[in-house]
């Protein structure tokens, strides 16, 4: 049997193939075609937007139907030529404050005129492809700009929520407050009441009954509600005004004094852009971690993303409408309700466009004091308490603050410079602060290093090294991630001078597991690499190395780095031994075939791996396994020693059970990027899952099934199969009778793959893109999918999944090219597709 033709039994009936195996599939009929989760989408979308675009309208001092201009422009014009498919914009609550003051200093055609040069401003940015760049702000920065916003838009908003109206300033706001309580209006803040308890409680409605319920957006059933009893109970209240559209204020030219033109464009340019590819960037997040089937939808185009919102600010300004950047509440809801195209953002800003056309006496129906609670609420949210924590966690408080205060009190440009001005101080600071301590504990001497190592911080480094003793042992710890020449060069002569009079050191911290040799090099950045302990005891008498430079998860054999081979003319090397995650130095000798090291020398004395040449040396793989673990204790230990006693002390609990074959190329926790306490892992021959009650049947697989499911409680399997599979190989070459070996009685449980590949009726499972290599690739993919029903023969499985309480995921990886591919698809259409890999930028 050819190993290039898949096993298929003599049927004259030929099964069905899209187009022929080697020739690519013909093109597809082009005709427009709206997905139903995308209009499901847009209806969604657009229902948070009618009331959030009039009530940013409104907190900006514009005419009301510039909010629903810039609704229907971002939806129509950005949501075609954006370069992110799901991210919806619109009139954003970041640009609140910024308007605000340029009508006011301005006025409105005049601000409709720096809308449109913003516009072009994006366009220029966007074709120097400087897009990135802009991720470059600090995350600090943007959610302090975005807080000192939304600290100014509450405020505001709570003057017409208690029935009066704003100042022009934050701090007049304030000052104006205690007159505003004194004169309450009792009807506007009885309306502003009803919209904020309806917006807080509207998502926490319990029961089969609340989750149908709460599909209906919490915006548009504050605002809905607030309406209808207002109109029900007769209350005398300011409501929206929506002029004839013959009378709608278009975009006029700017006047005013050129450098405050210049200042506000380059304000609006900035907020709307920073936001718009930070929203972009945080849309690609949640695509990726959206739950179900995943739906292929492109990554972000950030540079085209700039352009979109250049287009789509020239149109909306010259048209009369405010200001457009990404918002992050409706990319959200258009993620979560299942977008899957553009198509989405374009049939919400056509919806727009119906209301303000066809909804105008229903819109004039809305108290103002209801959008007003709605935008103070928005801007309550823009100070997140997530992000205060985050930006505490990584000492950048004092930036967040800064921005904020600055924002507050000067504006936003101005915030937004003071903030710049406070981060690059603190990184000085940072930089030159560096606290180097020496202490002795049980004839140890420890150097502690805390802050980053550059030249400023060598004369201290240098008298706490000089005093310790000649001849004793000195741990340095380094806890840094940067270190230039000069600190590494002083590093390097105390070694060596300390070595030489005797004395032994070993370098720890976060540069832990790493020694200053010779050979160790300092890369373009002027960060060193400093690679290995200079002299660690390790168990069994094992020393560790000095001339091994391992980085994590780069080429390797056996995760282990071999001794070069010497010469007698060369020097004596020093032995070398592997961190944990390590790769072999360009100079190691690597074995070839099995996969085996063959790289021991024989040293010039005669000795080899410490022993005497005539010796016999013990096992390879005893001494493998010693040194391993040694590099484990030394390197990786103590960096993972707080969460492995956090997980003894509250056991696992793990999210998944991983069911994947015992092949040694695949290492489960590096393919998915998971660490201790993740995964519950089941390996064996061949990915198989016994059907319960199957001759010659394995309980430890049902057993671990049972367990991980019933008590651990998984919320997903996934069956992993992988490419050369040496159990398909074996499976396809199995002829019937023989010698019932262990192998082959367990191989019997693959036979429904072998079946369900010849069976002519059922399509082939393939790859998305490619036809599989051979029937080997085949019979690995037919194998995970099959093997997903005997999962769901299981009964423990069956109860999970009809309880909705567990998912089930097919995986392929392809050792060869280090690619994942996910099970998509239904039963008719099984394809392994993909998965895309995605920025690694939080907003």
């Amino acid at each position: 049997m050819s190993a290039c033709t898949p096993t298929r039994p003599s049927d004259p009936t030929p099964t069905r193939r899209a187009h022929p195996p080697h020739s690519p599939p013909p093109a597809p009929r082009r005709r427009f075609r709206v997905a139903g989760e995308d209009v499901s989408a847009s209806i969604a979308v657009f229902l948070i937007a009618l009331p959030l675009s009039l009530g940013i309208a409104l907190a900006t001092g514009a005419p009301l139907q510039a909010g629903l201009v810039a609704a229907a422009v971002g939806g129509l014009v950005a949501g075609r030529l954006g370069g992110s498919a799901l991210q919806v914009s619109g009139p954003a609550a970041g640009l609140t404050v910024v308007t605000a003051d340029l009508i006011q200093r301005y006025g409105w055609r005049t601000t409709c005129a720096i809308t449109v040069l913003a516009g072009l401003a994006q366009l220029g940015l966007g074709c120097l492809r400087v897009a990135r760049t802009a991720l470059a702000v600090s995350p600090a920065i943007v959610h302090g700009m975005l807080a000192g916003i939304g600290v100014t838009i509450a405020v505001a908003q709570l003057h017409i929520v208690l029935g009066g109206s704003p100042q022009s300033s934050v701090l007049d706001n304030v000052r104006a407050l205690p007159a505003q309580l004194a004169h309450l209006h009792p009807a506007a803040v009885a309306v502003s009441a009803l919209t904020l308890a309806l917006l807080l409680l509207w998502p926490r409605l319990p029961g089969p009954a609340g989750r149908l319920l709460r599909k209906v957006p919490a915006p548009l059933v504050a605002v809905a509600g607030a309406t209808a009893t207002a109109s029900l109970t007769g209350l005398t209240l300011p409501k929206v005004e929506l002029p004839s559209w013959r009378s709608h204020a278009l975009a006029g030219m700017p006047e005013g004094p050129a450098l405050g033109l210049v200042a506000a464009v380059l304000t609006i340019t900035l907020v709307c852009s920073v936001q718009s590819l930070l929203g972009a960037v945080a849309v690609d997040k949640l695509v990726a971690s959206r739950p179900g089937p995943a739906v292929r939808v492109h990554r972000s185009d950030l540079d085209r993303e700039l352009l979109g919102q250049g287009a789509a600010n020239i149109v909306s300004g010259a048209l009369g409408g405010l200001p457009v950047a990404g918002v992050a509440v409706r990319s959200t809801a258009n993620v979560n309700s299942g977008a899957v195209s553009r198509n989405s953002t374009m049939l919400h800003g056509v919806l727009v466009v119906v209301a303000a056309l066809l909804m105008v006496p229903v819109l004039e129906l809305i108290p103002l004091a209801s959008l007003a609670a709605l935008v103070m609420a928005v801007g309550i949210q823009m100070v997140s308490l997530h992000h205060i924590r985050t930006v505490t966690r990584h000492r950048e408080v004092l930036v967040y603050a800064a921005t904020t205060l600055g924002v507050v009190i000067l504006g936003v440009l101005q915030g937004v410079a003071l903030g710049i001005a406070v981060a690059v101080a603190t990184a000085l600071h940072r930089l030159t602060r560096t606290r180097i301590t020496h202490d002795e504990q049980e004839g140890v001497h420890h150097v502690r290093v805390r802050g980053q190592l550059t030249f400023l911080a060598v004369p201290r480094l240098s008298r706490a090294l000089h005093l310790v003793p000649h001849g004793a042992h000195a741990v340095v710890e380094l806890d840094g991630s940067f270190m230039d020449h000069a600190a590494y060069e002083s590093l390097q002569d105390w070694q060596k001078t300390h070595t030489a009079q005797g004395g032994t050191a070993e370098f720890t911290g976060r540069r832990g597991g790493l020694s200053l040799t010779p050979g160790d090099q300092v890369d373009a950045s002027g960060v060193t690499e400093v690679t290995g302990p200079a002299k660690v005891a390790g168990p069994a008498g094992l020393s560790a190395a000095t001339g091994c430079r391992c980085r994590p998860w780069t080429p390797w054999r056996n995760h282990q780095c071999e001794r070069p081979p010497t010469t007698p003319e060369s020097a004596p090397p020093a032995t070398a031994d592997a961190g944990a995650g390590a790769a072999p130095d360009a100079g190691a000798t690597l074995g070839a075939g099995t996969g085996t090291g063959t790289g021991t020398g024989t040293h010039p004395d005669g000795f080899r791996d410490g022993r005497p040449a005539t010796t016999p040396a013990p096992g390879r793989g005893g001494h493998r396994l010693a040194r391993g673990i040694s590099a484990f204790q030394r390197n990786t230990a103590p960096l993972v020693r707080g969460e492995l006693a956090r997980l003894a002390r509250e056991g696992q609990r793990p999210s998944q059970l991983f069911l994947t074959c015992a092949d040694s190329r695949l290492v489960t926790s590096m393919i998915t990027s998971s660490g201790p306490g993740d995964l519950f892992v089941v390996r064996n021959v061949g990915n198989l899952v016994p059907l319960p009650g199957a001759e010659s049947g394995d309980d430890s697989v049902a057993a671990a099934i049972e367990y991980a499911v019933e008590v651990l409680q998984v919320r997903s399997i996934t069956v992993c199969g992988h490419s050369g599979c040496g159990a398909m190989q074996a499976l396809l070459g199995s002829e019937p009778g023989g010698a019932q070996t262990p192998l082959r009685r367990w191989l019997r449980h693959g036979r429904p793959s072998l079946e369900r590949m010849a069976d002519g009726s059922r399509p082939w499972t393939r790859l998305a893109g490619r036809q599989p290599a051979d029937a080997v690739e085949q019979l690995c993919l037919t194998n995970v999918v099959q093997q997903l029903e005997h999962l769901r023969a299981h009964e423990s499985v069956a109860r999970a999944l009809a309880a909705g309480a567990l998912e089930l995921h097919g995986m392929y990886f392809h050792v060869g090219e280090a690619q994942a591919y996910l099970l998509t698809g239904a039963e008719e259409d099984q394809v392994f597709d993909h998965v895309r890999e995605e920025d690694d930028v939080a907003v």
